[in-house]
């Protein structure tokens, strides 16, 4: 493993947002996370994928930043299952598929989050969910242990998993696929994609869960908070879930955003927006 002290988390955020950290620790074999929590040196610790919807403070944060990107093997077990290690990114796992011909999440192209993230938080889109498709989980636990978990054992909803709850670190998910690579849903997800995102600055992807029965950006459009700039970070036009960084916005930028939206929603519907990014201070 690598270990990096004083590190610039911006670099770490696609926000590009952040300041720095006490300690910075990058995996390199699953079996490091062990000696991580071996060294009393390392206090609050975090566990961080490839930063696609983490939030930094300026400030500086006395935490220890344990980074999986490195572990993104992606093996073929044979009989349609594929076990794909936290840091391996959907597109690489998409690739992959189309390459095997296997099907079962086409629709959450795009996504540009890991894999541990993904299943952090049972991220997904256009009606599939990462959870769709996993049969077990391996897990580095709260006892300090690594083990495996059968999906009908942990509990998953809407954009949340036990996971989150017990502070897990996500060391691989094991995938039960379909036979029959579906290469028009890709790019029909891919138009999707292109011609209502706003890719062309940084943002954290969707910043709202959508709540029962709604749509996040269908409020916040509603409250009349489209293209809102305040400092250097604006509510996206194109998509008003999205929270855009104009080139030099800062953590506060950002989080007054989120409460006039939470506030100005909750004023006019009486929802609470609850946020689907993860902010750490």
């Amino acid at each position: 493993m690598k270990v990096f002290v004083n590190q610039e988390m911006k670099n770490y955020s696609n926000m590009r947002i952040g300041g720095k950290a006490k300690k910075l620790i990058i995996l390199e074999n699953k079996e490091d996370i062990i000696n991580v929590f071996n060294d009393k040196e390392n206090t609050n610790i975090f566990f961080l994928g490839n930063g696609t919807n983490v939030l930094f403070t300026d400030d500086f944060m006395d935490k220890t930043f344990v980074c999986t990107k490195k572990l993104n093997k992606i093996e073929d077990l044979g009989n349609n299952l594929v076990k794909v290690e936290t840091g391996a990114n959907l597109k690489e796992l998409i690739d992959f598929m189309k390459d095997k011909n296997y099907t079962g999440i086409e629709s959450l192209f795009g996504i540009p989050g890991s894999i541990g993230g993904l299943v952090y938080m049972n991220g997904g889109a256009f009606g599939t969910e990462i959870f769709d498709r996993i049969v077990s989980i391996e897990v580095f636990d709260e006892k300090h242990q690594i083990r495996e978990i059968k999906k009908e054992d942990l509990k998953v909803s809407y954009r949340k998993t036990e996971i989150q709850d017990k502070n897990w670190l996500v060391l691989s998910a094991t995938f039960k696929f379909d036979n029959g690579f579906d290469i028009e849903r890709v790019k029909e997800i891919k138009e999707l994609r292109e011609s209502k995102h706003p890719l062309d600055k940084p943002s954290l992807g969707s910043t709202f869960k959508n709540p029962e029965g709604d749509f996040a950006a269908r409020l916040i459009s509603e409250c009349g908070l489209k293209g809102t700039i305040i400092g250097n970070a604006q509510i996206a036009e194109k998509h008003p879930n999205f929270v855009l960084n104009l080139g030099n916005a800062t953590f506060k930028d950002i989080t007054d955003i989120l409460t006039l939206v939470k506030k100005s929603v909750f004023e006019k519907f009486g929802i609470k927006l609850e946020e689907e990014i993860i902010i750490v201070k």
